[in-house]
């Protein structure tokens, strides 16, 4: 920069080489010159180059300080361009992480990681532990993911941030503990019974308790928020996987479930402590402050809720007439498992297990489908190619009854998997919208990246989901625009590289529901477009919330109208 020489040389004639400053001595200024006298000599030292020592010691000092000031500024500043981020001495990168939190912090982030290829080194304060690699590189992410699974666990850090809510979870958890979790839930998931068991309770949910609560909100001319009906749907269907209860979020008047709301509010609270010194959030639980009494507070909720179905479950299962039945859910199943020690599995760690799976069903099936409307509304013409697939699949029932009964037509499991350009549409939303838009690992031992991103054992890898998503070297210059049909080929539904499209994560911890999932938003999304149309409410405000999936911080207003049933007939007809 050519600031740089010409603030040297400044230093350099005033300070270091200037002949008078050797024998000048402020002490030798006599008190009794008279105030013209300083004013000559002021000016005949600005001409001469020795201005700053002619000055009192205070305005010496504020000048000293103020040049000291700009030199770290325009070193700080100058760092940008190499390290992604201006680095200023003690407080770090934290200022400019600041003001990211302040507006859409991933847009933030992927363009940090656009202007630094893929990856860069965030530095926090000194003494905290915010240090970590940033990365978008899906190199990177099928090293850490795959290539070199084992030397990126979740980690310590992770583990004691989350630990809290998640407890040893299959989310946080590593190693044996992880191992165990995963086989087991992985047995029960392929299972026949487990299937029909998510499929006929996701049936029941969608047409005796969504279709007629959205039917309520047409009748009333109401506008609704589809992002929170959505949350309810999916909290009611992954608590009768998980607990093998219904806790009835989604009924009519949608009634406030104190269960639902602590555990929303926990998720948000753990989330502050990623942005957050240890430190801090360990003082403030401590005092029981500000968002660790928040989490506090929710977690005896979840906690409540969780010992009372754990409780009710062990009264039923010791009954001679239960223990003959047959649940599929999974507290069931692991009540019905022992430890390493042939002890059955303590409370403590039933509770883990059930709320790790409703996080993980909850919000990310629910906020996909929010993200998946809110671009439908954005391109009426994806809508209408969804539209005629749905209808020509419709078409080719040969009960005409079946075809002709719209209000009541309840979608079969194979027309669903027949559903390709909807999986794509979705597919493309969660590109761009993805429910968990960054996670964490943690370095076990040095290693190198293939980006050539040295890193140091204990180091935190951060990357980011959401940014690959519009990285023009990965999806092209057309990385930012809406297209399903970037997934479908030859008619057919196409999927991507796991470290390429990373929504189900990937590896040895990809998402073991992923396929449910699709079923879920898939039954979901065709049975609410085949009956109605939405336009999001004017000037109603979309932007992502910082929390451990990406929710509509403001919810979706969407106002809701009855499909035209000509429209329909014609696609009936013409397909």
């Amino acid at each position: 920069m050519t600031c740089q020489p010409t603030y040297h040389s400044f230093l350099h004639n005033c300070i270091f080489c200037h002949p008078k400053i050797m024998n000048f001595n402020l002490n030798s200024m006599n008190s009794t010159y008279s105030s013209s006298f300083v004013a000559g000599n002021f000016a005949r030292k600005f001409l001469s180059g020795g201005l700053f020592f002619f000055m009192p010691a205070e305005v010496q000092m504020l000048e000293l300080l103020l040049a000291v000031f700009v030199f770290i500024v325009i070193h700080s500043l100058r760092q940008k361009k190499r390290q992604g981020l201006p680095n200023w001495p003690f407080v770090g990168m934290l200022p400019s992480l600041i003001l990211g939190l302040q507006g859409d912090m991933y847009e933030w982030i992927s363009g940090v990681l656009c202007r630094q290829n893929g990856t860069f080194i965030f530095t926090g304060p000194w003494g905290t532990n915010l240090n970590c690699v940033v990365t978008s590189d899906p190199r990177n992410l099928e090293y850490l993911l795959k290539t070199k699974f084992s030397n990126f666990p979740k980690g310590e850090y992770f583990r004691n941030t989350v630990r809290d809510l998640l407890g040893d979870g299959i989310f946080s958890a590593d190693d044996e503990i992880w191992q165990r979790q995963r086989k087991t839930a992985s047995l029960e998931f392929h299972s026949t019974k487990f299937r029909s068991m998510t499929t006929e309770s996701l049936l029941e949910l969608v047409h005796s308790r969504l279709l007629p609560v959205l039917e309520e909100s047409v009748k009333k001319s109401v506008p609704v928020d589809l992002q929170d009906i959505l949350l309810r749907l999916t909290f009611d269907n992954v608590c009768m996987i998980a607990f093998g209860v219904d806790p009835g979020c989604l009924r009519p008047g949608l009634p406030e479930i104190p269960f639902a709301r602590a555990f929303e509010d926990a998720t948000e609270a753990t989330l502050f402590r990623f942005v957050t010194p240890t430190l801090t959030w360990r003082a403030m639980r401590s005092l029981n402050i500000g968002t660790e009494k928040k989490l506090t507070d929710s977690i005896r909720e979840v906690d409540k809720f969780a010992e009372e179905v754990i409780q009710t479950r062990k009264k039923e299962l010791s009954l001679p007439t239960e223990s003959e039945k047959q649940r599929s859910d999974l507290l069931t199943v692991f009540m019905r498992l022992k430890d390493e020690q042939e002890r059955p599995f303590s409370d403590k760690f039933l509770r883990d297990i059930c709320v790790n799976f409703i996080l993980a069903g909850r919000d990310t099936s629910s906020v996909a489908l929010s993200w998946f409307f809110w671009l439908l509304n954005r391109n009426p013409e994806v809508e209408q190619n969804i539209l005629a697939e749905i209808c020509q699949i419709v078409n080719e029932r040969k009960d005409a009854k079946d075809k002709e009964d719209l209000d009541n037509l309840i979608f079969k499991p194979e027309e669903v998997k027949k559903m390709e350009y909807l999986q794509a549409a979705l597919s493309e939303a969660l590109r761009l919208h993805p429910s968990v838009p960054v996670d964490h690992k943690e370095v076990l031992e040095d290693d190198v990246f293939p980006d050539g991103t040295v890193l140091k054992k204990g180091t935190k890898v951060v990357y980011a989901i959401y940014t690959m998503g519009r990285m023009e070297g990965v999806w092209g210059k057309d990385c930012r625009d809406y297209k399903p049909e970037r997934w479908v080929r030859d008619g057919r539904f196409m999927s991507e590289s796991a470290y390429k499209f990373t929504a189900f994560n990937g590896g040895p911890r990809l998402c073991l529901g992923k396929d449910f999932a699709y079923y879920q938003m898939k039954f979901a999304a065709a049975s609410i477009l085949y009956r109605y149309t939405m336009k999001v409410e004017k000037d109603h405000p979309v932007i992502p919330k910082m929390a451990l999936t990406m929710y509509m911080k403001h919810g979706l207003k969407v106002r809701l109208s009855r499909r035209n049933q000509t429209e329909l007939q014609k696609h009936l007809k013409t397909n």
